[in-house]
């Protein structure tokens, strides 16, 4: 009996295992994108106010390595744009969904090389798609905005693969939350979160 005991608490426990791993493997695995719109700073606030995003962070996106760095980037000559890196939980937002936030709020996707009072090649409009479902929903978001006319003038937002993020230096990390009351701040990005929280309230935290 206590031979038979034993193998049926070896069972038992085999199968809660068994279980948790399939519970685990079931949980949505968190996804990446990488958005370009203009300075990053005011484009990391608005998706790290989003539900559903775990993280955000501020880097380059289109260069090299050996030039990711804020001084030789603010050239424009390196092919870097600032960028942002989201990591999302699909179950609570939809990549679709980031993208509304990216057109409507982050910045003006009919901006050439500028946005708002920063102009050069590395404020750019960039959408850097992680794999062939994005790239899609992305393209096909954009053929959305245009048949509706949405904005009045192109969307000239640039559809590329993400070749490589590079974290940009540890001081444009979380700016905005860090340096609330700069006047840059103040005037072209805290209003991108009051235009956040009042169209998309049920995304805002």
């Amino acid at each position: 009996m206590l031979i038979i005991k034993h193998i049926h608490n070896c069972l038992l426990s085999l199968m809660f295992g068994l279980g948790a791993l399939s519970n685990a493997s079931a949980a949505p695995a968190e996804q990446t994108a990488v958005f370009a719109g203009g300075c990053f700073w005011g484009v990391d606030a608005v998706f790290k106010h989003v539900k559903g995003v775990t993280d955000v962070v501020s880097g380059y996106s289109g260069g090299a390595a050996t030039t990711a760095h804020y001084e030789m980037v603010s050239e424009g000559t390196t092919g870097h744009a600032e960028s942002v890196r989201v990591h999302f939980n699909p179950e609570q937002v939809s990549y679709q969904q980031l993208l509304q936030v990216f057109f409507s709020v982050a910045h003006d996707p009919t901006q050439l090389n500028r946005q708002g009072p920063d102009t050069g090649n590395q404020y750019r409009s960039a959408i850097f798609y992680t794999s062939d479902e994005q790239h899609k929903i992305a393209q096909d978001y954009i053929r959305q905005l245009t048949a509706a006319r949405t904005f009045s003038a192109p969307i000239v937002t640039q559809v590329v693969p993400l070749q490589e993020f590079y974290p940009a230096e540890e001081h444009h990390q979380n700016y905005l939350a860090l340096h609330p009351y700069q006047p840059y701040i103040v005037f072209n990005d805290m209003p991108k979160l009051e235009h956040l929280h009042k169209q998309f309230p049920a995304l805002y935290q």
